[in-house]
C-alpha cells in the first residue's frame, strides 16, 4: 500500500509538472497600463493578469508611470522578449505606430484595451465599453439631478472633458453633448463661461489638480456676481473630485450654497463615498472585471487560432482602419442604486465607502 501511495504521489507530481509545462506552452502576453495613480488602472492590470494566468499564459504586466517614452520603452522590451500578444491601454493613442510596426513584423497580436490606438494598421482588436453611451448617461443623470424638465431652469452648467490625447474623451464628450447641446441652444442650460469643445474644456492626462485649477478660474471669472453653478459635466471621478475640492473652497456644500449636480465615471470608491455624502450626484459604472474577462477570452481565442464572434466592425475607425471591437454596457450609478450595482455585486466593499 505504501508503494502504491508513492506511485500515486509521483503520478500526481508528474501531472502537475506536465500541466505547468502545458500552461507555459500557451505563450506569453505583455500588458501595458498607463499609470498606477487612477484606481481603475490598478484594478484593470490585476484583473487582466489574473485572467490570463488562469488560462495558462505567462504575463508581463507593466505600468508606464504616466510617461509616454516609458510606455514605448516597455512595449519595445516586451516585443524584444518575444511576447505573443500585447494588451495596451495607451497613454497617447497616436504615438505607438513605430513600436506596433515592430510588433506586427514579429507576429505579435495587438489588443487595444479601453483606449483606441489610432493612426496605425497594426492594431488587431479593441475591447472597451460603449463610450458614446457613457456620455449620454452622464448628461441624462445631470438632467435627472436638476429635476428637468419638471423644473424649467434656466440652470447654469459648466463642461469638463477628458484628455484630448485619449480617443475615448471625444466619445464621452460627444455623447454628453448630444443630450445637452439642444438644451444649451434652447437656453434651458446656460454656459456662463461660454467654454465648450473638447480642445477648450479638455483636461490633459485626466489630471484632477488641473480640473480643480480650471474650476477655480471658472468660479472667479464667472460666478463672483452671486450666481451659482447648478451642474458640472465631469467625465470621470478623478476630475469630479478635483472639481468638488474647488467648489468646497468657495463655500459650496452649505445650506445657502448646495452642491451642484456633478457627474463622474469609473465608480471609484472615494467618489461613491462622495455620492453617499451628497457631494457628487452620479458616476458611470463600467465593470472592469468583465472587460478584463472578455479581453482575456479574446486573446486566448486569437492565440489559439479560433475565430472571435460578436465583434463590432463599424464603430471604431482609428484613422487607418476600422478596428474590430467588443463593446460592453456601462451603467449609471447614483444614491438610489449604488448598493445593488456596486456593493451587492462585489465590485467595491461596503467598508471602502464608510
Amino acid at each position: 500500500m505504501t508503494k502504491f501511495a508513492s506511485i500515486l504521489a509521483a503520478s500526481a507530481l508528474a501531472l502537475t509538472a506536465s500541466t505547468a509545462v502545458m500552461a507555459q506552452d500557451k505563450g506569453s502576453v505583455g500588458i501595458s497600463m498607463p499609470e498606477q495613480v487612477t484606481l481603475r488602472w490598478i484594478s484593470d492590470g490585476a484583473e487582466l493578469k489574473s485572467a490570463l494566468e488562469a488560462k495558462g499564459y505567462a504575463v508581463d504586466l507593466q505600468y508606464a508611470g504616466d510617461d509616454i517614452p516609458n510606455q514605448l520603452a516597455q512595449l519595445e522590451n516586451m516585443v524584444t522578449k518575444g511576447v505573443d500578444a500585447l494588451v495596451i491601454a495607451a497613454l497617447d493613442g497616436t504615438t505607438l505606430s513605430a513600436v506596433l510596426e515592430q510588433a506586427h513584423t514579429a507576429g505579435v497580436k495587438v489588443f487595444a484595451y479601453d483606449r483606441l490606438i489610432r493612426e496605425t494598421p497594426n492594431v488587431d482588436y479593441y475591447t472597451t465599453f460603449d463610450n458614446f453611451q457613457v456620455g449620454v448617461l452622464q448628461a441624462n443623470s445631470i438632467l435627472k439631478g436638476l429635476g428637468y424638465p419638471e423644473k424649467k431652469g434656466p440652470f447654469n452648467i459648466e463642461l469638463f472633458g477628458g484628455s484630448p490625447d485619449d480617443n475615448n474623451a471625444f466619445f464621452f464628450y460627444d455623447g454628453a453633448l448630444s443630450v445637452l447641446q439642444p438644451l444649451i441652444d434652447k437656453g434651458d442650460l446656460v454656459l456662463k463661461s461660454g467654454q465648450q469643445g473638447i480642445q477648450t474644456v479638455g483636461t490633459l492626462r485626466w489630471d484632477g489638480a488641473t480640473a480643480q485649477a480650471r474650476m477655480d478660474n471658472l468660479l472667479s471669472a464667472n460666478y463672483s456676481d452671486g450666481s451659482r453653478v447648478d451642474a458640472v459635466l465631469a467625465p470621470n471621478d478623478g476630475l469630479a473630485r478635483g472639481i468638488i475640492s474647488s467648489l468646497r473652497g468657495v463655500g459650496y456644500g452649505s445650506a445657502d450654497l448646495p452642491w451642484p449636480i456633478i457627474s463622474g465615471q469609473d465608480a471609484e470608491a472615494p467618489s461613491v463615498k462622495a455620492i453617499v455624502a451628497g457631494e457628487q450626484y452620479s458616476t458611470v459604472y463600467k465593470d472592469t472585471r468583465e472587460l478584463a474577462k472578455v479581453t482575456a477570452d479574446l486573446v486566448d481565442t486569437v492565440l489559439s487560432g479560433g475565430t472571435p464572434e460578436g465583434l463590432d466592425t463599424t464603430t471604431y475607425d482609428n484613422g487607418v482602419k476600422v478596428v474590430p471591437s467588443i463593446l460592453l454596457t456601462p451603467y449609471e450609478v447614483d444614491l438610489s442604486n449604488y448598493q445593488k450595482l456596486l456593493i451587492d455585486s462585489g465590485y467595491i466593499k461596503a467598508d471602502d465607502i464608510k
